[in-house]
C-alpha cells in the first residue's frame, strides 16, 4: 500500500499567550470603500497566522474616534514612526510589530464544541525590526 506524506497543517490553533514578533503580510483594503474597514494580515516566524480588524466608520457612515485612534497608533508603531500623519495601509506590509498576544474567552458558545470562542488580541505595540534581528529594510548591494 502507498504512503501518503501528509501537509504540516494541523488545523486552526491559536498563537500561544505571550509576546511574539509579526510580520505584516497582507492589507485587505476590499470593505474599505463604503464600510471603511481594514484588515491587516500579520504572520509569525513560524507560520502562525493572525488578523487585525478596524472598522474605522460606524454604521452612520461618520469616523469610528475610537477605531481611527487604534488604527494610527498601531500603524505607527509597525513604521516605528510615530509623527506620521497620514498612511497609505499598503505602506504596513513587510514591516514587523512586536506584541503581546492575550487570549479573551468570548460569552459566545461554540454550538459544535458547546465551548466559549476563544479570541486573541493584541496588546503591549512595540516597533520590531524583524526576526530574531532579521530587518525589514532591504539591504543596499
Amino acid at each position: 500500500m502507498a504512503r501518503i506524506t501528509l501537509s504540516k497543517n494541523t488545523g486552526f490553533t491559536l498563537i500561544p499567550e505571550g509576546f511574539h514578533v509579526f510580520k505584516v503580510v497582507d492589507v485587505d483594503m476590499s470593505k474599505y470603500d463604503g464600510f471603511g474597514k481594514i484588515e491587516v494580515k500579520l504572520e509569525t516566524a513560524n507560520g502562525q497566522k493572525h488578523s487585525e480588524r478596524f472598522s474605522l466608520l460606524n454604521n452612520k457612515g461618520e469616523v469610528n474616534e475610537g477605531a481611527l485612534n487604534a488604527f494610527s497608533y498601531f500603524a505607527r508603531t509597525v513604521l516605528n514612526d510615530y509623527k506620521a500623519e497620514d498612511i497609505d495601509p499598503a505602506e504596513l506590509i513587510g514591516h514587523f510589530i512586536r506584541a503581546e498576544i492575550k487570549h479573551v474567552v468570548s460569552d459566545r458558545i461554540n454550538e459544535k464544541t458547546g465551548k466559549p470562542y476563544v479570541n486573541a488580541n493584541l496588546g503591549d505595540k512595540e516597533p520590531a525590526l524583524g526576526f530574531d534581528g532579521e530587518s525589514d529594510e532591504l539591504e543596499e548591494l
